[in-house]
Parts: structure tokens; C-alpha cells; sequence
């Protein structure tokens, strides 16, 4: 008893209160029982683990104060997100109120309808105690709206019973952190995919969920990414895993976590029990389980099996690496390869899904000017920072790092006979620097590293592609790389229907143009992004984007038009020279039955 009571004495203690649901306040507490003689110092993550940008979220701290033994303690603020806290003796308290209004994956987010939060934005980080256990302690709100409200999140119970509210337990903060927390009238289900078991969670209306249907394809899935990565013992790397979903009107996106994931989906993306249960997933709900698997395959594939630049991470400022194109790219390779493994979805939807991301890759003339490894290391200045000239300047290590990775799986295929593949290079990654990563943390993976390790797993070598496609900015041969599998990839983007080339946004005046494609027909004639196109041709241009599609198929290709805009407050005119749409126009079929297809193991195709 004596030795619980030690342990327990010297955990960090937090306290989070749902404390103001119509103002979007937690009340927090963090206790540390020994402070730094010295004067305790505190300090918030600046940014989230899996989303690449410093986001600052101790500018939503509205007031911090601290205390010891009933008496107040000076605070110091050092930086923006640090605080020391005078020296005291015995157990210095922290109290705070975080403001959580961002209805996102990476934030907090509180009102009548649920709770929601990431440790990175409510838990303040007691500097030189992260490797003691923290306990929290999340408490139910007195407001009558949260009267029946439940508690989803994979962090493990300690006085809390599963679902309720009360304490729960992490063995350091890095854990905490990697827990998020999902409170209200949810929907809840469970599965067991390989024996361990899975809950899904869905906040927000959606009438007539089908979740049967979602239980099945998801436990599909888990269990084909499981055994993917354990192959003999079927073992998965977390004892529960937890698919946190916010159904909204409209929205998309997920973050990873080393036992759950947090998710945001429009409501008409989940399956409906009115819809026919014949046949393959509509778009909208392919379009979720392709996010679901994605950031399932991460539970291997950057939150164990790491770039050296995040063992450990440094919370408070950019960690800088080149392989995001491995860690994200080839992610997004395999989401959509399970969902085919898995039997979701078959060959054809596959290769429709396919054919998307290389024209959207195609489409950009920032992939002649960025390679995916710089794309990487500048994912927090760039590629967390769009703008209008993005499309121009920077390509997207999502989706050409997906390529590069069906690329490297045909070649190894190609070369081997069908004998070797990339899952031969993704085990052996496993297996050396992800299996073993927790309980202690491990160490990531360096540049050097991952290279040596393509062409030792697959006895092919692999340096010219390194250099042209990871480094380079050469494009990627994918129909020839195709042929030997007997699958044919057509380009007919030349063919399109008459176009400015620009990417088209609403606007009460007219049609704004969001991005102007370099070399396009706006481009050339002097039209800028932010233009509001008025008239083409005298004909008056509306709000909605599909009206200028509608005026432009009156045109053909090569046609002059006159096009009246206002760039700012000012009326412009310009003539614009119509050219063939560049989107995505890019088909892939099976042409043939091919021996090195056969062989594949299970095929990448």
C-alpha cells in the first residue's frame, strides 16, 4: 500500500472541467507535487504531433494563475507559451481557463452539443517531469445540456469506469498528449478486429446510420492492416483502438494517434440504412473509409516507425524532415490499396481512385519546381501555408509521395519477379524501428537510413529513383511502369472543354478566381487570383462557379473572349484566349493478363 501510495503521490495531477459550454471553457488544473526548487516551469505545445504547423495554442489560455499550501505564487511569463512559477515549497497548483471554439481534429472545441480536446491544447507540460505518470481527472459539467454525456477516448481508466467520466492515466506526458477526448450523446459501436477491440464513435446528427455496415467494413479493414504488419501472430500494436468522428454539415479530415484517431466527416459520407446494401460504397462513403484507413495505417507508419526528427519530438518549435513523403505519401498509397485488399471496394473503383491522384499531381506546376523531400522539410512554412500560388510553387508530398510509392512497388515487383515488393520494405521498417518503439520510446528513422534499407529489403537498386523522383523533380513513368503488369494509363488531359485554366471560387459579384495556373489561358491574358470576373462577352458572369462553365461550353477551344473583371474596386477588361481544360483526365484499365501481375504478392494493382 505504502509503495501505491508513493507512486501515485508523485504522478502529475490535472484536473479538466467542461466549465462554461455556452463560452467555450475548460477549467484545468495540474498539480506537481516536487516542484523545481528553482522556480517550476510550464509550457503548452505550440503545435500537434501529425499536423505540421506552429498553431500557438496557449494564446487560448484566458487567465493562468498558480498557487501552493492556499497561498498565491508568482507566475512569469518567458515566451508566448511558457510560464515559470516562483519557488515554493510543496505542491504547486496551476489553475487556467482554455478557450475551445475550433470545430477541428487538432484543437478543443466545447459547446451545449459536446466536448472535444487534444492534450496539446488544454495540458500545460510540467518542463522536466514529462517522464512521470500524468493522471487526469475529467470531470462531468454542470450544465443540465450535459446531463447524459459520455467519455470516449483510448487513454487508459483508472478511477473511471469505461465511457464515464472520472480519472484516466498516461505513463508520461508524451502519452497524455496522445490521447484525445471526445464527450457527449454519441453514438458508440465495437468490434473486434485480430481480438482487440475497436469502438467507433460518432457525435453529431446523422439520420438513419447504417452502423452494421460500418462496424463491418472498418473491422475489414483493421484486421488487413494488422495482419499486413504481423503477418504470423496477427497482433496489433494497442490494446483498444478508438475512431473518434464529428459528423458535420460539410468537412473533411483526420489525425493519428498511437491507439485511436480523431476524425471529421460530413454526415452524408457515412453509410445510410435507406441506401441499397447491394454493390459497392458510394463515392461519399469511399471517401471516409479511405480517411479511416489512412489514418489507421499510421498507428504503424509514423506514430511507431518514426523520422528520426520526431524521436522525440521538440513541442515548442518546428521539427524539420525530408521524409515526409514516406511517412504521408506512402500512407496514402497503401489507405486506398487496403481498401481493395480488405474486398471494400474491387480493381475498377481502385484504379478511378488512382487515376485522381496522379491528374491532381499532374496538375500543379509546383512539382517541376519542388521535390517531395524539400516539400517535406518545408511543410511548415509551405505546405501548412497555402496560398493562391501554391498550385504554382509546391508540390503536395501527400499525393506524389503516393506515386512515388507505387512507383518503387512496380519497380521492386517488375525486378523481382514478383519475388519482393514495397510490403517487404515496410515490414522490414517495421521491425526494426516501429515494433519495438513503445513502451520506451525507440529511435526514428534517418534519410540515409531509409534508403539503404530500399535497396538492401529489396536487392534492387534504387539510387537513380531516389535521386529523380525523391530528390529530383523528374515525373514519374508510371505507364511504363505499368505495361509489364498489363495495365494501360491514358493521358487525355489535352483533349478538355474550352477553360480559363484557373480554379474558380464564389462570390456575390461574380466568379473569383481562387488560383490562376501558371501558363494558363487567365495567366496569359494578365487575370490575376482574387479577380472577380463579372462578364464574359457582355453576358453577365453570377456567383455560382458552374455559371462561367455553362458560358464557356458556348466556346471552343482557341476562341477570343472579352472578359470584364474587377481586381479590387477597379473594372478591368482583358482578352482571353480559351485553351483546353488541363484537369485530371488520366484513365487506367487491365489490358491484359500479365505473368509479373500474377506473381504479385498480394498485387499492387
Amino acid at each position: 500500500m505504502k509503495k501505491a501510495s508513493q507512486k501515485k503521490q508523485t504522478a502529475i495531477q490535472y484536473t479538466i472541467v467542461p466549465k462554461d459550454l455556452a463560452g467555450h471553457l475548460f477549467d484545468v488544473t495540474v498539480t506537481v507535487a516536487a516542484p523545481d526548487p528553482a522556480g517550476q516551469v510550464f509550457a503548452l505545445p505550440a503545435w500537434i504531433p501529425g499536423s505540421y504547423m506552429i498553431r500557438e495554442f496557449a494564446r487560448n489560455i484566458v487567465r493562468i494563475r498558480a498557487e501552493s499550501n492556499g497561498g498565491a505564487i508568482a507566475l512569469t511569463k518567458l515566451d508566448k507559451h511558457t510560464w515559470r512559477a516562483a519557488p515554493a515549497e510543496g505542491p504547486l497548483t496551476l489553475h487556467y481557463e482554455v478557450y475551445a471554439w475550433e470545430l477541428s481534429v487538432r484543437a478543443a472545441h466545447l459547446d451545449q452539443t459536446h466536448g472535444f480536446f487534444n492534450g496539446t491544447s488544454v495540458f500545460l507540460r510540467a518542463v522536466g517531469h514529462e517522464e512521470l505518470p500524468h493522471h487526469v481527472d475529467i470531470v462531468r459539467p454542470a450544465d443540465p445540456a450535459a446531463k447524459t454525456w459520455r467519455v470516449a477516448t483510448a487513454m487508459a481508466e483508472l478511477g473511471a469506469k469505461r465511457y464515464g467520466f472520472g480519472t484516466y492515466a498516461a505513463s508520461n506526458y508524451d502519452e497524455l498528449i496522445d490521447h484525445p477526448v471526445e464527450m457527449g450523446d454519441f453514438e458508440l459501436a465495437t468490434f473486434k478486429a485480430h481480438g482487440i477491440a475497436h469502438d467507433i464513435v460518432i457525435t453529431g446528427r446523422v439520420p438513419n446510420l447504417d452502423m452494421g455496415r460500418l462496424q463491418a467494413d472498418l473491422k475489414a479493414i483493421c484486421e488487413t492492416q494488422i495482419a499486413f504488419f504481423e503477418p504470423d501472430t496477427r497482433r496489433a500494436p494497442m490494446q483498444r483502438y478508438v475512431f473518434l468522428t464529428m459528423a458535420v454539415g460539410d468537412g473533411y479530415g483526420g489525425l493519428e494517434h498511437r491507439a485511436s484517431t480523431a476524425l471529421i466527416c460530413a454526415r452524408a459520407d457515412l453509410p445510410s440504412t435507406a441506401a441499397p446494401k447491394a454493390g459497392e460504397p458510394d463515392e461519399g462513403y469511399v471517401k471516409f473509409l479511405g480517411l479511416c484507413s489512412h489514418e489507421y495505417f499510421h498507428t504503424w507508419n509514423v506514430k511507431r516507425i518514426k523520422p528520426a526528427a520526431f524521436a522525440p519530438y521538440d513541442l515548442q518549435a518546428e521539427n524539420h524532415t525530408p521524409l515526409l513523403w514516406l511517412f504521408e505519401g506512402f500512407t496514402s498509397y497503401y489507405d486506398d490499396l487496403m481498401l481493395v485488399r480488405s474486398g471494400i471496394i474491387g480493381e475498377a473503383a481502385y484504379f478511378k481512385l488512382l487515376a485522381k491522384t496522379i491528374g491532381s499531381v499532374l496538375r500543379g506546376s509546383g512539382r517541376t519546381k519542388q521535390s517531395v523531400a524539400d516539400s517535406s522539410f518545408d511543410a511548415w512554412s509551405k505546405y501548412y501555408r497555402q496560398d493562391e500560388n501554391s498550385a504554382n510553387a509546391i508540390v503536395s508530398y501527400y499525393t506524389k509521395g503516393a506515386l512515388i510509392a507505387l512507383a518503387f512497388d512496380l519497380t521492386i515487383r517488375a525486378k523481382t519477379d514478383g519475388a519482393r515488393s514495397l510490403d517487404d520494405v515496410m515490414l522490414a521498417l517495421w521491425d526494426r524501428y516501429g515494433r519495438d518503439f513503445y513502451p520506451s520510446a525507440g529511435r526514428g528513422v534517418t534519410e540515409a537510413e531509409v534508403e539503404a534499407l530500399f535497396e538492401e529489403v529489396s536487392g534492387v537498386k534504387l539510387k537513380a529513383m531516389f535521386e529523380r523522383h525523391v530528390r529530383g523533380t523528374d515525373d514519374l513513368p508510371l505507364a511504363k511502369l505499368y505495361a509489364p503488369f498489363g495495365v494501360k494509363l491514358v493521358d487525355e488531359r489535352k483533349s478538355g472543354k474550352p477553360s480559363f485554366d484557373a480554379g474558380i471560387g464564389r462570390d456575390a459579384a461574380g466568379a473569383r478566381l481562387a488560383q490562376v495556373h501558371e501558363g494558363g489561358a487567365a495567366h496569359r491574358a494578365g487575370l490575376s487570383a482574387h479577380d472577380v470576373v463579372i462578364a464574359v462577352d457582355g453576358l453577365r458572369v453570377n456567383g455560382n462557379p458552374s455559371n462561367l462553365d455553362t458560358l464557356l461550353g458556348r466556346y471552343r477551344v482557341g476562341d477570343k473572349v472579352t472578359v470584364h473583371a474587377f481586381r479590387g474596386d477597379e473594372l478591368m477588361a482583358f482578352e482571353v484566349t480559351l485553351q483546353g481544360d488541363r484537369a485530371p483526365g488520366i484513365t487506367l484499365s487491365r489490358a491484359m493478363t500479365s505473368k509479373k501481375a500474377a506473381l504479385a504478392r498480394p498485387s499492387a494493382v
